[in-house]
């Protein structure tokens, strides 16, 4: 497991590097710099490989971060209990509905569980991958547009779906986070999935070590397969 969670660290080091590429490429139309916060709010969905890599940054905190931290998330995970009893440990979103965790509110202004009070990732080298992408859209070097969004802090006077040096082969990048998901899978459920998500703050709060996983993906192998 280790192997595979370095793994997917370096994958996430790419996204990262072509982050930085457009930034210099791009100078002022992109406003995304160090303490900015703007994009460290509301509920994110994440794979299970990216919380599974985000709590080994958590387990490397000071006890004191760990539990405020911890405090947080768990409020914000019993308030979404409100609204969906079901969702309890593991906490995989997988489970539910599509239009239930798909569809969050945009206007959520909750802070991440992990952002410290000098405005910083507490686990800024492990953060997930939609973290590493977050405020530029995804458009791939055939130009394909996967995703159109940009924060609106970013190109504000411009268009950047029309700019080629945002481009990068994320067609083949997704299909490398993939396989990574299925290795993942395999060893912890016993099957291989390309869909196994959660919630940022649920991955403080998931038994990584002592949850029968095996058990829980032969419970519900039906519902998690159905996309596979």
């Amino acid at each position: 497991m280790n192997l595979l969670l370095q793994r997917h660290q370096h994958l996430l080091g790419e996204a990262e590097t072509w982050f930085s590429r457009c930034q210099t490429a791009l100078g002022d139309d992109i406003a995304c710099r160090q303490g900015c916060t703007g994009c460290c709010r509301g509920l994110f969905d994440i794979t299970l490989l990216d919380a599974a890599l985000l709590r080994r940054g958590f387990d490397r905190l000071t006890p004191a971060q760990q539990a405020s931290a911890r405090a947080r998330a768990t409020a914000r995970i019993t308030t979404w209990q409100r609204q969906w009893p079901d969702f309890t440990a593991p906490y995989i979103l997988n489970l539910m509905p599509d239009e239930r965790w798909t569809e969050m509110p945009e206007d959520d202004a909750t802070p991440c569980p992990l952002l410290g009070a000098d405005g910083l990732c507490l686990v800024y080298a492990e953060r997930p991958l939609i973290c590493r992408q977050h405020g530029l859209p995804l458009i791939d070097t055939s130009g394909e547009i996967i995703d159109e969004r940009w924060c609106s802090l970013n190109f504000t006077a411009s268009d950047p779906l029309a700019r080629a040096e945002l481009r990068y082969p994320f067609h083949a990048f997704h299909q490398r986070e993939f396989t990574l998901l299925q290795d993942f899978s395999r060893q912890l459920l016993g099957f291989p999935l390309t869909e196994l998500d959660t919630f940022i703050p649920a991955a403080l709060l998931i038994d990584f070590d002592g949850f029968d996983w095996r058990g829980w993906g032969k419970h519900h192998a039906a519902l998690l397969t159905r996309h596979r």
